[in-house]
């Protein structure tokens, strides 16, 4: 129930106005979040408990404040501390939060630590001024993409921000209908080693620069699936898009104003054979505009970011990829926090 809601129905005052207070110190509890993965201090752990001084020299920290910080942790429930003082992770932890396990997403926080967090400080000069207030140039992804370290650790946030809808997807749409995939703005290839490695007969890859190359080729061949999955470099603001049976764009229109939302969906329907299926996810905002926060907040972020983007509805989604000829047009969930609109030519 929101707090709103509380209200209507005759909420506690004092209990609603400690939710408004929480929700305010709530930046807090992610920076402390934010601040472990940049230390690396779930890896200083993956061989077993530490004692507070052990782990302090290993992770190098300054003795004042270091015991606040890992008991702040146990209280978040990512660190276990035994009777005897030592600290370890929690499950939680060693499932999301140590490089190299299977549902890793330290890279998205290692990249909402140092692209993100900064900025969203501004966000009321954002609002004031309709501005955005991370200076990104129409050559911004080849800049990012151009140092290796940038790189990596984009490609690798952008891994983190996929998978769980990359696994959703895999088992909700029928993939059995068709050959080849295409993921448009792939990054690093979360989305389509997803979707092959559940779908042996699917083949195809990413669209993205070219200087994406190298990352998403190395993480193919990690998987497994340098036969089945290929790089294909391009410009989508400039260039066509490859052919393929189903293309796919998670999270990529929101970064763009509507007139370039609306080029992208045409050059989708282009590039795909009759019968074909164009599937955009993203954390869309309901219909209504009053119960998706994630969605609102991810709106917000567009505006800090970029110079033109927004997020949209499913209502809205539905409407662009009818104006661009798709048919059988439909919405339909795939985590928390994401759903998919998916329209067939």
């Amino acid at each position: 129930m929101s707090i709103c809601d509380q209200m209507v129905n005759g909420g506690d005052a004092p209990e609603i106005t400690q939710r408004i207070i929480t929700s305010a110190y709530g930046f807090r509890q992610a920076k402390v979040l934010l601040s472990a993965v940049e230390l690396g201090l779930f890896d200083a752990l993956v061989d077993g408990p530490l004692p507070l001084e052990t782990l302090r020299q290993r992770v190098g920290l300054h003795r004042r404040g270091v015991r606040d910080f890992v008991d702040a942790l146990v209280v978040l429930g990512l660190l276990d501390r035994d009777q005897q003082g030592r600290y370890a992770n929690t499950v939680a932890a060693t499932q999301c939060l140590v490089k190299g396990s299977p549902d890793y997403v330290g890279g998205l926080l290692r990249h909402l630590n140092d692209r993100e967090y900064p900025y969203w400080s501004r966000l009321t000069q954002a609002l004031r001024s309709g501005k955005a207030q991370f200076c990104r140039t129409e050559g911004h992804y080849n800049d990012l993409y151009s140092n290796p370290v940038d790189a990596e650790s984009f490609a690798a946030a952008m891994s983190g921000a996929s998978r769980l809808a990359a696994q959703a997807l895999a088992t909700q749409f029928p993939w059995r209908n068709y050959h080849t995939l295409i993921d448009v703005g792939s990054a690093e290839g979360c989305l389509p080693v997803a979707i092959a490695v559940a779908h042996p007969h699917i083949t195809g890859g990413g669209f993205d620069l070219p200087a994406v190359a190298r990352t998403f080729e190395r993480y193919v061949a990690e998987n497994g699936l340098s036969g089945r999955l290929r790089f294909h470099p391009g410009d989508f603001l400039k260039d066509p898009l490859p052919a393929a049976d189903v293309l796919v764009m998670g999270r990529v229109l929101h970064n763009w104003d509507l007139t370039t939302k609306r080029l992208l969906l045409g050059k989708a329907h282009t590039a795909l054979p009759a019968g074909g299926a164009l599937i955009v996810y993203e954390r869309l905002i309901d219909d209504d505009r009053r119960t998706s926060a994630t969605g609102m907040l991810s709106s917000l972020n567009m505006l800090i970011m970029t110079e033109g983007g927004f997020d949209f509805s499913g209502a809205d989604c539905v409407d662009w990829l009818q104006d661009a000829g798709f048919r059988e047009v439909r919405v339909e969930r795939l985590t928390y926090d994401q759903s998919m609109v998916v329209g067939f030519k």
